[in-house]
């Protein structure tokens, strides 16, 4: 498996659309042509855009690990596949973000586009700022020494 590199700011133009870096289009290669998913993020306050790819790869873990027979279990898929859109870029290499997913996403107009292993974050700049800011140098060290062996 190879992961996207990079970490980018880029513009929301007033029609909701960012042009997505030509290094992540260079870097997905034939995978742009499938389209992507874009999704509320989990964790934070971002958008999650995925190739179709790893999101058909997400659900498949998705569906090994809840049952759609289990009213619980299936109230977690529901609320994760919530708000998740299939898009596509136009032909002048641009994402359209449905308005709704612009203000879960809190996006203004200042973005960050970066990748996070399987997936990329679309974030608002200001928002992405502080987010990195929140883990300290000492914490994350101790994160990355326990979790990485």
């Amino acid at each position: 498996m190879s992961y996207l590199v990079g970490h980018y700011n880029c513009k929301l133009d007033a029609k909701g659309r960012l042009l997505v870096p030509s290094e992540f289009k260079e870097q997905l290669g034939e995978q742009v042509e499938e389209g992507f998913v874009l999704r509320p993020g989990l964790h934070a306050t971002c958008l999650e855009l995925y190739t179709r790819k790893d999101w058909d790869e997400v659900q498949d873990q998705l569906r090994s690990a809840f049952s759609q027979f289990k009213a619980k279990q299936e109230a977690v898929l529901r609320k994760y596949n919530a708000g998740a859109r299939f898009v596509r870029l136009d032909g002048s290499g641009r994402l359209q973000i449905p308005k709704d997913l612009i203000e879960k996403g809190a996006l203004v107009k200042d973005l960050v586009i970066t990748s996070v292993t399987t997936k990329m974050e679309i974030w608002d700049k200001e928002l992405y700022d502080q987010s990195v800011g929140e883990l300290d140098d000492e914490e994350f060290f101790k994160l990355l020494s326990e979790n990485i062996k």
